[in-house]
């Protein structure tokens, strides 16, 4: 299964992406009076998967994903995030058996306020080497440990820590 999950990459981006507004929306129907917008933008170049405005509060949040029992312990994010409306970062933890959420992990302020200043956190490197081998570094990317995160159980919580002051 895991193999699919890497042959099919952006597939399972989209899907992930899907199923997280649904949930969001779903919630929005069930208990807050249909007061979820949600957009994509255009251009990918400050950073940000979603945009979504409830309650008055709009969010620029940036999509991650893994399964439940990855060893993943970080994630990379643009500085550009810091200069959005209550940007942050939404790590979804899934079953790679049933794509079900179990996790929902939360990088980012209360809501309508921005995210802390990012110049403290390391700047990520590219991936793969030049041809001398050697990795520059990415100055726009900063790396977050998963211990900065806020971990919530359940798509209502986070939809509190998202737009419920």
């Amino acid at each position: 299964m895991a193999s699919d999950h890497n042959n099919h990459s952006s597939y399972r981006e989209k899907l992930i992406e899907h199923l997280f507004i649904g949930e969001l929306l779903k919630l929005s129907w069930l208990k807050y009076d249909c007061d979820l917008e949600v957009a994509k933008p255009e251009v990918d170049n400050a950073g940000y998967d979603i945009i979504a405005e409830a309650n008055g509060i709009v969010r620029h949040i940036q999509l991650k994903a893994s399964f439940t029992a990855s060893t993943t312990t970080q994630q990379k994010l643009h500085v550009k995030l810091a200069t959005k409306s209550s940007g942050c970062v939404v790590w979804l933890k899934f079953n790679q058996e049933t794509m079900r959420f179990e996790d929902y992990l939360f990088y980012g302020a209360e809501p309508g306020k921005p995210l802390n200043n990012l110049d403290n956190l390391k700047v990520a490197r590219h991936s793969k080497g030049n041809k001398d081998g050697v990795k520059h570094q990415r100055p726009n990317i900063r790396i977050i440990n998963k211990g900065e995160f806020v971990s919530f159980d359940t798509v209502e919580s986070l939809y509190h820590a998202l737009f419920i002051n």
